[in-house]
C-alpha cells in the first residue's frame, strides 16, 4: 500500500474542511418584535430570504416601522422579500404605509379582500391597497405556499377556510375536542386570519394570526390536521377569544411566544391554557401582562419588556433542522436552548 505524500495529505485535509463547512447548516432566525400588543414577526431563512408577518400599528411617529427596520438591520438584510398580512386589523396591517417608506418590500401576501363590515377596518384596508398597488402582490388560500428555499411554508387557514386534508404525519383523532363549548360565530377579520406552518427540517413553527375559537375547532376537530409543533406563536396575543384547548393542547408545543402588550392580550384564562399545555417546556412573553398579575406572568427572565421598564425589546429564536432551537431575550441576554 502506497503512503500518501505530504502534498496529497494537505489537499485531502483541505477538501475535508471545505466539505465540512458546506455540510454545516445555518439556522433559521425568528425575531418576535415588540409592537405593543400587535404583531410583527420577522423570519430569515438559512438562505437569507426574509418573511415579515404583519406590521404592527400605525402612528406613534413610526414607532413600529422603526422597530421592524431595526430588526431587519440586525439580521443583516437590505430588504424584506415577503410581507405576509394575517388579517386587516389595525394592530396587524396598520404599519404597512410607514414600513414601506423605510424598508424595500419584494411582495405582499394576504388572504384576499377585507371581509369585515366596520369603518376602521375598511379604512385600514384602503391604506393597505394604496401601498400594494405599487408592489408585487399575491392572495393565497389554504394549501398554498411561498417559494422559500430550504424551508416550507404551508397555508393552513385563510379567508375563513382551512385545509381539507391533514398534513403528513397528522390526522389522528383529537381528544381535546370533547367538552369544548360551541364558540360564537365571529364575523370579524380575526376569523379570516391567514395562518401557516413553517417547517425547517424537523423544526415546526405555527402561527395562526388572530384566528378565533370557532375556526380553531373547524381546523382541529374531530381530527388534528396539523400535528405537533415546536414553537407556537400564541394566537391573538393571548386573548380568550382564541387559544382553545382543542388547538393548544393538540399541537403540543415545546415552546410558546406570546406577542402581548402590557395592557392587551395575556388574558389569565388563555395564559393558563398555554402555560398548562402538556409537554410545554416554556412560555415567553413580549410584555408583562398587567391584567394577569404575578399569578399569570412567567419569570421576568422570559419577559422581553417588564413592568416599569423601557419597551422595544424583542425575543429571538435560532432553529436548527434537527429540531434543536434556542430562545433569547434581548432585554437581558437570557438565553435557553431546547434540545431535540
Amino acid at each position: 500500500m502506497q503512503r500518501m505524500t505530504r502534498g496529497a495529505a494537505v489537499l485531502c485535509a483541505m477538501l475535508a474542511l471545505v466539505a465540512g463547512s458546506a455540510a454545516k447548516t445555518k439556522p433559521l432566525r425568528i425575531f418576535s418584535i415588540d409592537v405593543e400588543g400587535g404583531q410583527a414577526t420577522l423570519i430569515m431563512t438559512p438562505q437569507r430570504q426574509s418573511l415579515l408577518v404583519d406590521t404592527g400599528w400605525p402612528g406613534f411617529a413610526g414607532r413600529d416601522a422603526e422597530r421592524i427596520a431595526a430588526a431587519v438591520k440586525s439580521a443583516g438584510l437590505k430588504r424584506i422579500d415577503y410581507v405576509l398580512i394575517t388579517h386587516f386589523h389595525r394592530d396587524h396591517v396598520g404599519g404597512v404605509t410607514q414600513l414601506a417608506e423605510r424598508v424595500k418590500v419584494g411582495e405582499f401576501v394576504d388572504h384576499g379582500p377585507n371581509q369585515e363590515d366596520s369603518d376602521v377596518t375598511r379604512e385600514d384596508y384602503a391604506a393597505y391597497e394604496k401601498v400594494v398597488a405599487h408592489a408585487a402582490h399575491v392572495s393565497v388560500k389554504p394549501g398554498d405556499g411561498l417559494p422559500l428555499k430550504g424551508v416550507r411554508l404551508e397555508v393552513l387557514t385563510a379567508a375563513g377556510e382551512h385545509i381539507a386534508e391533514a398534513l403528513p404525519g397528522a390526522g389522528e383523532a383529537n381528544p381535546y375536542c370533547d367538552g369544548e363549548p360551541e364558540p360564537a360565530v365571529d364575523a370579524s377579520e380575526n376569523a379570516r386570519s391567514l395562518g401557516f406552518l413553517l417547517t425547517y427540517g424537523k423544526f415546526r413553527l405555527l402561527d395562526l394570526g388572530d384566528l378565533t375559537k370557532r375556526k380553531e375547532l373547524e381546523l382541529m376537530c374531530p381530527n388534528n390536521r396539523v400535528g405537533k409543533v415546536d414553537l407556537f406563536i400564541v394566537s391573538h396575543h393571548g386573548l380568550d377569544q382564541s387559544n382553545s384547548k382543542a388547538l393548544v393542547d393538540a399541537v403540543h408545543p415545546r415552546v410558546a411566544i406570546m406577542n402581548n402588550g402590557a395592557h392587551k392580550g395575556g388574558s389569565p384564562e388563555a395564559w393558563q391554557t398555554v402555560h398548562d399545555s402538556p409537554g410545554l417546556e416554556d412560555l415567553w412573553q413580549l410584555h408583562y401582562a398587567v391584567e394577569g398579575g404575578k399569578e399569570h406572568n412567567v419569570d421576568e427572565n422570559r419577559i422581553a419588556n417588564v413592568e416599569g421598564g423601557g419597551d422595544g425589546n424583542r425575543i429571538e429564536v435560532l432553529a436548527e433542522p434537527d429540531g434543536t432551537f434556542s430562545v433569547e431575550n434581548s432585554r437581558n441576554g437570557f438565553r435557553k436552548r431546547y434540545s431535540e
